[in-house]
């Protein structure tokens, strides 16, 4: 992924409400439902969630200005010290370097065939061979190509199976509450696809069978998926329930009226009452997320806050004084 600044298009030195005021600016700009007709909005949206998972977050933003996580959050691999050559890297199969008896250098790598030994300098030695045979009852043996023994399963016992790997994916609010197949990249290089359930939460996790790194009987481990959702511009989380901040006009407010409300899957409409205030609360019955796991549905809640004009006109202000002249009212009286 590229530079996460990069994707939000801020400095490094951009404080917290710069980035945010950013991300919430493209967010909305490249949400997919903004953009149902263009194939690459979401994976544009994707991308800039990503950015500010990183730079959103203090923590995350310091251990990625400091070289400890790359733009996707990964742990960068620093590898072993005191070891020539390198260290261990079981996602390209390699054990290393080292030397064998006699002064000899080797080289040792793990692949489709096994383990495998490469002699060179003085000697050649067979210093792997004889710590393998100690290790499983001494039935490793040695080709005039190399290490080509054979083990049986229960010489590695848990060990026969290859490693688990971890990986992550960001999807949307909408994926997330009717379910989505998406794409990901395996730090092996290979891209699977993964069935997201409808009505996950951020933080869980899909464990796919056999996709992990090889194991010495080629046994493959298994690959554990994070699910991130990414933040909408417009609804926030609660459980199973979601949360809408909804904008009514001042004649709304003291008339009242229908108006239109949005949810995930298309706007709705909502009677408002003459006389509501900035702050009540509507329950929209199953208009929330998908409960994992089962038919219910949360609920949305709209809660109002009263918008005046761009611009405040001499008539509707001749009004409003002369309400406050012949209808005063003080709504802080139990204040104190």
């Amino acid at each position: 992924m590229r530079d996460p600044y990069t994707v939000l298009g801020v400095s490094k030195t951009a404080s917290e409400a710069e980035i945010k005021s950013a991300f919430r600016k493209l967010a909305k700009k490249h949400h997919p439902d903004a953009n149902k007709n263009d194939a690459k909005a979401a994976s544009r949206f994707a991308e800039l969630n990503a950015a500010y998972e990183i730079v959103g977050d203090d923590e995350k933003r310091k251990a990625f200005d400091r070289g400890e996580i790359d733009a996707e959050g990964k742990p960068r691999f620093q590898g072993f010290s005191g070891q020539p050559g390198g260290g261990f890297n079981p996602g390209a199969g390699g054990f290393g370097q080292g030397f064998g008896q006699g002064g000899g250098f080797e080289s040792f790598s793990f692949g489709p065939d096994g383990f495998q030994r490469r002699a060179g300098g003085a000697g050649g030695g067979s210093g792997f061979e004889d710590l393998l045979r100690g290790m499983f009852g001494g039935r490793a043996g040695a080709g005039p190509r190399g290490y080509a023994g054979e083990f049986e399963p229960e010489d590695f016992g848990s060990q026969a199976t290859g490693q688990d790997l971890s990986a992550s994916i960001t999807i949307s609010l909408t994926d997330a509450a009717s379910g989505a197949t998406k794409r990901v990249s395996l730090p092996t290089g290979k891209e699977i696809e993964v069935k997201i359930p409808a009505g996950i939460a951020s933080g869980q996790q899909i464990r796919l069978k056999g996709q992990g790194y090889p194991g010495p009987l080629g046994r493959n481990g298994d690959a554990i998926i994070t699910v991130n959702i990414a933040a909408h511009p417009l609804f926030k989380t609660e459980g199973d329930d979601l949360r809408l901040e909804l904008p009514i006009t001042l004649y709304e407010a003291v008339l009242g009226g229908k108006v239109r409300v949005p949810t995930l899957d298309g706007a709705v409409e909502l009677a408002i009452p003459a006389g509501t205030n900035t702050g009540r609360t509507f329950r929209l019955k199953g208009k929330g997320l998908k409960a994992k796991g089962s038919k219910a549905h949360g609920d949305l809640l709209a809660t109002v806050r009263v918008v005046l004009p761009d611009s405040v006109s001499d008539e509707l202000k001749q009004e409003i004084e002369k309400l406050r002249d012949d209808k005063p009212y003080d709504p802080r009286k139990d204040l104190g």
